[in-house]
């Protein structure tokens, strides 16, 4: 990424920003921003972006603080928030700009979040958010993903289906298509007499895609298990395998290139669930039940034998770190299997990481050639960048580049 822009965009009136295409290091107080420019970037992929806000809430309310930045004209208070950027990718330089769509009313808080959001790229617009999955990948940590291990299911499954859509850009789709159909059938299982009809549509829909999603979310936990085993690093190497689903004989039927015996198998197991589905008020087979199982795959941060421990048993050190570990091996998996890697948006991930693993990080992220966006209080908790990122710091408004690398990039 080499040019961003906010408009109106939560603390940010206008902002525009370009940097050389190395990582890019972001300071400042809290307050200042920060997590709110990588939210902004996050939106450059499917989704609803890092904190899975409601379009409309992204709107900037009444004057943000700070003053006008040097740019295009202060937005209005009626002005929608857009995010603009200038990508690198393998087939070139691209324009993106996403945004909320400038027919809604932006104060109105009463609406979904779907179908809010506008997309254009090179200044089309876009058929939908598969275009955009189409010019790469973006995938970020924040202290909030901490908890990640020790919170519920639906969290890592959440997490798991970011990373396969980093390869398969349909992914989204199928997750969100599957998503739907099940609500609807639950819905429908609410109301006296439903259709038998109504609900053998929506099995269908929920067979087919469903098993869509279960074979991808299978295969690539397969292979970024793979990735991790006997990886030598200042980051524990993760065991890892997709759990917790009634569904494995599944994934076996179309893994062997036979999705219809498998949408056929779960069909049928959601035909003849259906009363205590009804029971339950939701569908309680199906890989909406899956989890992912992450345990340590050698010693611990004190030298102690930790093989096999589960994630959530760990110190919360060790959580950071393999969380951090299963993101860098997915990037890893990225940059050779599609030929560039993610765009990596990390949110406070130096604060407690150790000078070793703060080190790891940093050269890993170089050798991947990936850029990332790290932010944090401390500037000199990355002063092991300097020369190699561009620093920026955030604060009254505005961004303004301290330190730039000296190689032209």
């Amino acid at each position: 990424m080499r040019r961003v822009g906010l408009t109106a965009f939560r603390s940010w009136r206008s902002v525009r920003l370009e940097v050389p295409a190395h990582s890019v290091v972001l300071t400042g107080p809290n307050g200042a921003g920060k997590t709110n420019l990588l939210e902004a970037l996050s939106l450059l992929a499917p989704g609803r972006g890092l904190r899975r806000a409601r379009m409309a809430a992204l709107q900037t309310r009444g004057e943000a603080a700070g003053p006008e930045t040097d740019g295009p004209e202060p937005c209005r208070p009626e002005t929608p928030w857009a995010v603009s950027a200038r990508l690198d990718t393998p087939d070139g330089p691209r324009r993106v700009g996403v945004g909320l769509d400038p027919g809604l009313d932006p104060a109105d808080e009463s609406g979904s979040a779907s179908g809010r959001r506008i997309l254009r790229i090179d200044g089309i617009p876009a058929k939908g958010q598969g275009d955009l999955a189409a010019l790469g990948a973006v995938s970020w940590l924040t202290p909030e993903m901490d908890g990640l291990f020790t919170g519920p299911a639906g969290e890592r499954r959440r997490f798991l289906d970011r990373l396969v859509a980093g390869f398969l850009p349909g992914h989204a789709a199928h997750v969100a298509a599957y998503g739907k159909a099940m609500r609807e059938r639950n819905r429908l299982l609410r109301e006296p007499g439903a259709e038998a009809a109504w609900l053998d549509a929506l099995e269908a829909a929920m067979a087919e895609q469903g098993v869509a999603v279960a074979v991808a979310r299978a295969d690539f936990t397969t292979r970024l298990a793979a990735a991790c085993a006997g990886r030598v690093s200042a980051f524990p190497a993760p065991d890892l395998t997709l759990a917790g689903a009634p569904d494995g004989a599944d994934h076996a039927f179309a893994a062997n290139g036979a999705a219809l015996p498998a949408e056929d198998a779960l069909r049928a197991r959601l035909r003849a669930s259906r009363a205590a589905d009804a029971e339950a008020g939701r569908a309680l087979a199906g890989p909406h039940r899956a989890d992912l199982d992450v345990r340590l795959a050698g010693p611990d941060d004190r030298g102690a034998s930790g093989r096999g421990r589960p994630a959530a048993e760990c110190s919360t050190g060790e959580q950071k770190a393999l969380l951090i570990a299963l993101v860098l091996a997915a990037a890893r998996l990225q940059a050779v299997e599609r030929g560039a890697a993610p765009l990596l948006l990390l949110d406070e991930v130096a604060a407690h990481l150790d000078r070793e693993r703060r080190a790891a990080l940093f050269d890993e992220i170089e050798g991947l050639g990936a850029q990332a966006w790290m932010t944090g209080t401390d500037a000199a908790l990355f002063d092991a960048l300097r020369g190699r990122a561009c620093f920026v710091t955030a604060g009254n408004g505005a961004l303004a580049i301290a330190d730039r690398p000296d190689a032209a990039a």
